[in-house]
Formats: structure tokens, sequence, C-alpha cells
């Protein structure tokens, strides 16, 4: 054997397994990204429908607690029941006072002011007569709450026990020949005792020639009364008494 002969040279590969290769490999690539997006998408679908689920059985929680605690609070239940209602209507409890500090102050004041009742009030003007005790008649567009307030004969009635302010003016004239003071009275009057006086004002004579010198007495105060108190306004001489709108008037309201 000749050994200067050369080795026998390599078979060269055929062109067209290396193009099979590269395709196949691209394929692989491309079902590995497709799997690799797949996957994420799957991923972000699970967790919205666990997110989902977990608020049904939530709300499915919440909505077994309140028939328990429908059950536990009727009375044909409580003997029929395995329900631990002392248990439950305790947390139940504990779900209120919960709720309610978490509510501001300034809500929880605001709301009060807005359910809080008006106060009572009654305002009367003068009606002419020749009564010692003055008689009165609903002034126009001046409240009065039947409620708390009832009116006969001169006197107001007090339907309910509370704080009160009771107010009265009185115009009347006065001439120079009259000496004698013209006074204004307020009285509680009591059914098994002395009337009461509860406010008195004084008017002075005119030092003028006037046929009437117009003068007027304003009194009031605050008194604390009982249910079925009636209070009433008398004056020296109601003759002298002016009953023009606005001049002469009795009322009073309820303090809160």
């Amino acid at each position: 054997m000749d050994s200067g002969e050369p080795y026998p040279s390599t078979t060269p590969r055929p062109a067209g397994f290396t193009t099979t290769m590269k395709a196949f490999t691209s394929l692989i690539a491309v079902f590995v990204i497709a799997q690799l997006i797949g996957t994420v998408l799957f991923g972000l679908y699970l967790h919205m429908k666990v997110d989902k689920v977990g608020d049904e059985i939530s709300l499915r929680e919440d909505f077994v607690f309140l028939r328990r605690l429908q059950k536990c609070r009727k009375p044909q239940y409580s003997d029929a029941t395995f329900l631990d209602c002392a248990k439950i209507l305790s947390s139940f409890q504990d779900l209120l006072q919960d709720q309610k500090s978490k509510i501001p102050q300034e809500s929880l004041l605001a709301k009060r002011t807005g359910d809080k009742r008006q106060a009572a009030s009654i305002h009367l003007a003068g009606c002419k007569s020749s009564k010692r005790v003055l008689q009165w008649k609903r002034s126009p567009y001046a409240p009065m709450d039947n409620d708390t307030f009832s009116y006969q004969d001169g006197k107001i009635k007090v339907g309910k026990r509370g704080r009160y302010y009771i107010y009265s003016q009185v115009a009347f004239c006065t001439k120079p020949e009259t000496h004698a003071p013209f006074s204004l009275y307020v009285y509680l009057n009591l059914p098994s005792e002395a009337d009461q006086l509860l406010l008195k004002g004084v008017g002075t004579h005119a030092t003028s020639y006037d046929l009437c010198s117009l003068q007027s007495i304003h009194v009031g105060r605050a008194v604390e009364l009982q249910e079925g108190h009636v209070i009433f306004v008398n004056v020296t001489n109601s003759s002298r008494v002016n009953y023009d709108h606005g001049y002469t008037y009795f009322g009073m309201f309820e303090l809160s």
C-alpha cells in the first residue's frame, strides 16, 4: 500500500436536509413562544376567576349569616334550630357597633340636628273685649301648635310639661287727667290654688294734652310649666287698650 495516497473525502450533506432542519427549529421556537403566551393568558384568566369565585363565596357567606340571623330572631325557630343563636346575635351586635364607630361625629351631629323636632309655639293678637282678662285671636301667618297649646276664653293651656318663654305686649292710651298707672299682668292659673303672678309691667301717665298718648308695655320671661297649666293676661283698664294690628299680642314658645 502506498503511504502517500490521500484519505477519501467526506461526503457533503444534501441542501434539502439543512433547509428541513431550519424549518423544524423555527416551528419548535414558534410553538414554545405560543405555549408561553397561552400559559400567561391562562394564568391571568385563572386569577380573575379565583377572585370572582372568592367574591361569590363571600356574598354567599353573608347571605347564610343573614338567614341564620333571621331564623334566630323568629320565636318559632328558637327551639327547633340547632344554631347557636346567642353567638350569632352577639356577632351581629358587634358588627353594628363597629359600623357605628366608623361614622364621623359630624355626620351623627348633622343627623341629630336634621331629626330634631321644631319647638312648639303660639302667637295671638289682641281682640277687643270688655273683659278684664284680655281676649285674643289667631294672628295672620303666626304658628300655633295644637298638639302643645290650646286656647279658650283668653287663656292658653299647655299640653305637655316643659320649659317655655312667655311674652306679651299691650299698647294703651293714657290721658293727662288719668293719674292711675296702667298695669299689665301675666298670671299662671292653678285650679286648686290662687293665681300666681308671673310678669308685671307698669306704664306712666301722659304729660301732653293729646286726646290719646299711645304707649306700650312689653314683658317676657322663661318658666317651667306642667301639663294642664293655664296662662292668661289682664290689665287694670281694658277700655284703654289699643287693638290695632301689631300693637297688642300674647304668645309663648317652647325652649329646647
